[in-house]
């Protein structure tokens, strides 16, 4: 699986975005499930940007692979090698909290907890200094 690399830039997420909505398109993912699975690599893409770079102070890249599997998947694989963060590990808002208004709200787990529902499989993993987060959404059979 050749990836594509993207700056780990905020202005580097539109062109992200548009390569994952392109493959989902070509493999025949619905519209609306290519949409879901676009915001929820956006999501931990800007979480990886903003708090696994920019708040560290480092610069670096995002790679990108989008495949078919033989299990009639489509997988997008997203790498970097900013600080280790295992988005599952964040707890999404319970129902008290989804209660309170947005403004009133803590920050925080609203858009991984999206991101993992928007998906048919999310997994993360630690690959020596990179972290591997990957998306998977089946195809019609």
């Amino acid at each position: 699986m050749s990836a594509t690399r993207f700056p780990a830039d905020l202005a580097a997420l539109a062109p992200l975005r548009d390569l994952v909505k392109q493959r989902a398109d070509a493999a025949g993912l619905s519209t609306s499930r290519g949409y879901r699975l676009m915001l929820a690599v956006d999501e931990v893409a800007t979480n990886i940007v903003l708090h696994g770079y920019q708040e560290n102070g480092l610069e670096g890249h995002l790679d990108v692979s989008v495949e078919v599997t033989e299990d009639n998947e489509l997988v997008v694989c997203l790498e970097d090698d900013a600080v280790a963060f295992d988005p599952r590990s964040l707890e999404g808002p319970d129902a008290e909290d989804l209660s309170i208004p947005l403004e009133e709200r803590d920050e925080g787990g609203l858009g991984i907890m999206l991101a993992m529902d928007g998906v048919d499989r999310f997994d993360y993993e630690r690959v020596g200094e990179r972290n591997r987060n990957t998306f998977a959404v089946r195809l019609k059979e």
